[in-house]
């Protein structure tokens, strides 16, 4: 998947937005003081994954792989990026673990 250098910057805006919506989703119970997940460690974002919404923690350089990008390109489609829930991804588990464990 080829990505037109008009849109980098527009892809990058919406890299950071999906991070700055993953990492800082209001202060509750398991939360530090500047809103970030205790269990996700730096360099790192959660990702909701299947029929259930099985919660991921993935690297960030996940990011910049073509097939996770295009996750995330389904992800827009199906749900948007403006909402309260954290980033979901439309794809089963099974697949989503077959695609991390070749990136890695």
């Amino acid at each position: 998947m080829a990505i037109r250098k008009s849109n980098k910057l527009t892809q990058t805006a919406v890299l950071k937005q999906i991070l700055k919506r993953c990492s800082s989703l209001g202060k509750k119970h398991g939360y530090d003081d500047d809103s970030l997940p205790l269990d996700v460690p730096k360099g790192h974002f959660a990702v909701y994954v299947g029929e259930n919404r099985s919660r991921f923690i993935v690297p960030i350089s996940f990011l910049t792989h073509p097939e996770f990008q295009c996750l995330l390109q389904r992800a827009e489609e199906e749900f948007g990026f403006d909402h309260e829930m954290g980033l979901t991804i439309p794809c089963e588990e099974v697949f989503f673990r077959s695609l991390t464990s070749l990136i890695k």
